[in-house]
């Protein structure tokens, strides 16, 4: 490999939220990388920095080419120029476009265990939350289509929030699964706005299908947040871009996202994308590798080492989701064992509405950190275990 993913780079003290914790403990939840992003990138940053001025930015034809070039060589979805807003993120575009394209009391329908941010943007904004549970079988998660068409059949439901590929679960939607989606929701007047920042984070030879490109009814119909800060480990820059096909809905996004006053860049927010992706590819491609051997080494580590948890196979994200329903106890005590006793810092299921039993846990990080993380788990499985017996 050209680059070194196995490099360890202290992140304590940099008001790195992820690592704002205790001396001993390490945490694999929050999702960002342990990774530096690509000297590439760093290069056209410093290059910027050095400058000394930091006035207002505009985004120029860079910015623009970049997205599109990117999406159409790596995805094969031709984007035009005027469907792209810019945003400071994913999150903030999922709440302003909320708030703008849905009334309060109105439903927003959510497919959990998802994102536990996207409860956030629909209930803090005074929107009524349906749960389309997805159905694990044999290992695989599913989709429950006849819920789903009747929770999107309420008059009340305005908006589906998609997640594609899905965090947590690391599932990539197929093109019958996207498209019978769009069918549903065009025929029930649902507005479908896709969250797809995950789409760059694929098991290397397996890609992603963009929601909007699926049909003609799925293109004029949605609205899809992207971003290069999920793959290229930028997400402190405040950069993303809002997809809109439809004029009529772009329109009103693009007066929300301006009204919420989130819809100016600073100046590394607009370079830090054309760099990611005019020069990041090769990082990226060895980056997916890297990820997936993590992936597998983890994967193999847990079925071998413990009793009790089965990791849930994915084919996108570096978030490795963990059923550990065959386990005494429950899942949010784990959790909070695990910390407490190994320092070990994990995500618990529950934040995703995951009905119980479920772990989150961040593999993007050098492989002797993923050692340590796995070593902590086990031992405070065991632990946990013990524990759990002397109480009854």
């Amino acid at each position: 490999m050209k680059y070194d993913f196995d490099e360890i780079t202290d992140r304590r003290n940099t008001g790195a939220m992820k690592w704002n914790v205790g001396e001993d403990e390490l945490p694999m939840w929050v999702a960002d990388m342990d990774f530096q992003t690509a000297p590439e990138i760093i290069e056209g940053l410093n290059q910027r920095v050095s400058h000394g001025i930091y006035g207002y930015t505009e985004l120029n034809e860079q910015w623009y080419e970049a997205y599109r070039a990117w999406w159409q060589k790596r995805h094969g979805f031709e984007i035009q120029k005027e469907w792209l807003l810019f945003c400071t993120g994913v999150v903030p575009a999922i709440s302003s476009i909320v708030r703008k394209m849905t009334t309060p009391a109105e439903n927003v329908v959510a497919m959990t265990p998802v994102y536990n941010i996207f409860f956030n943007s629909i209930l803090n904004n005074g929107r009524n939350v349906l749960e389309n549970r997805l159905v694990l079988k044999e290992g695989n998660y599913e989709i429950d289509f006849e819920d789903l068409e009747k929770k999107l059949a309420d008059p009340q439901t305005s908006m589906l929030l998609l997640c594609n590929p899905h965090n947590p679960v690391g599932k990539i939607w197929d093109r019958d699964t996207l498209e019978r989606i769009g069918e549903i929701c065009w025929k029930h007047h649902v507005l479908v706005l896709s969250d797809e920042i995950h789409c760059d984070l694929t098991a290397p030879g397996t890609e992603y299908i963009p929601f909007a490109s699926v049909s003609e009814k799925c293109r004029k119909n949605s609205i899809t947040c992207v971003a290069p800060t999920k793959a290229f480990n930028l997400a402190g820059l405040q950069t993303a871009a809002v997809i809109v096909p439809d004029e009529n809905i772009r329109y009103k996004v693009n007066r929300g996202l301006n009204t919420d006053e989130v819809a100016e860049p600073n100046i590394l927010a607009a370079i830090a994308p054309a760099a990611a992706f005019e020069k990041g590819e090769p990082w990226l491609d060895e980056l997916r590798e890297y990820l997936f051997e993590n992936r597998r080494y983890a994967e193999n580590f847990i079925t071998d080492q413990i009793e009790g948890i089965r990791p849930v196979s994915a084919d996108a994200t570096y978030l490795l989701w963990l059923d550990c329903r065959g386990l005494l106890g429950n899942s949010s005590e784990l959790c909070r064992f695990l910390r407490a006793y190994t320092g070990l810092i994990l995500s618990d299921g529950r934040e995703y509405r995951d009905g119980g039993g479920f772990l989150r846990m961040n593999l993007a990080c050098p492989r002797a950190r993923l050692e340590d993380g796995l070593k902590r788990l086990v031992s405070g499985v065991r632990e946990y275990q013990r524990w759990i017996v002397e109480r009854c």
